[in-house]
């Protein structure tokens, strides 16, 4: 797995996952203590360079995703799954609420052997805990290529809280992420 050095001195590991609009992932992974960074992008497709209007015609196999820098000596790879599968829902195939297609689907895109066998750990140990009603349909695939999300994606959430999708879509998760894993949460800086 690729790791980088960081001002703590150790390395930190990178970690890429689906499930719907990468604006809401990006939101939340922001606000996660020991995430150093967080860039929406796709991936899992067949198409080099793809553009977002590509992208959502579902035609280029990507899915939006986020890449999570992460130091592991704060949060574990684990800890990111656990997250993950509390802000999405992974049971709904090629869509999360109103966004419909593959572009949308749930998936983890795993970077070494030991992050496949904790994503399939996890899926496992929520299956046998019967939370949801219906299977969880989430991929867990090797990682290829990522590719940066345009500009304008960056910081979405932030830069355009009042935008309708934002207010009544993204702030909604948010809060409820907040409530959730307020023990995760970056100190305000």
């Amino acid at each position: 797995m690729p790791a980088t050095a960081h001002q703590g001195g150790g390395a930190l590991e990178v970690a890429t996952l689906g499930g719907g609009c990468f604006w809401c992932l990006e939101a939340i992974y922001k606000e996660v203590e020991g995430v150093e960074r967080v860039v929406s992008g796709y991936a899992g497709g067949h198409v080099p360079n793809p553009t977002y209007e590509e992208v959502c015609t579902g035609e280029t196999g990507h899915a939006e995703v986020v890449q999570l820098t992460f130091d592991p000596t704060v949060i574990s790879y684990r800890e990111l799954l656990e997250i993950f599968f509390t802000i999405h829902d992974p049971t709904t195939l090629n869509r999360q609420g109103a966004d419909v297609g593959t572009q949308y689907r749930s998936i983890i895109l795993y970077h070494s052997p030991e992050q496949r066998e904790t994503a399939l750990e996890v899926i496992r140990e929520l299956e046998e805990a019967g939370i949801w009603d219906d299977p969880i349909v989430t991929q867990v695939e090797p990682y290829t290529t990522f590719y940066p999300a345009e500009d304008y994606h960056v910081d979405y959430f932030a830069r355009h809280p009042y935008q309708p999708y934002c207010r009544f879509v993204i702030a909604p998760k948010v809060q409820a992420f907040r409530q959730r894993h307020a023990a995760k949460l970056r100190a305000r800086r």
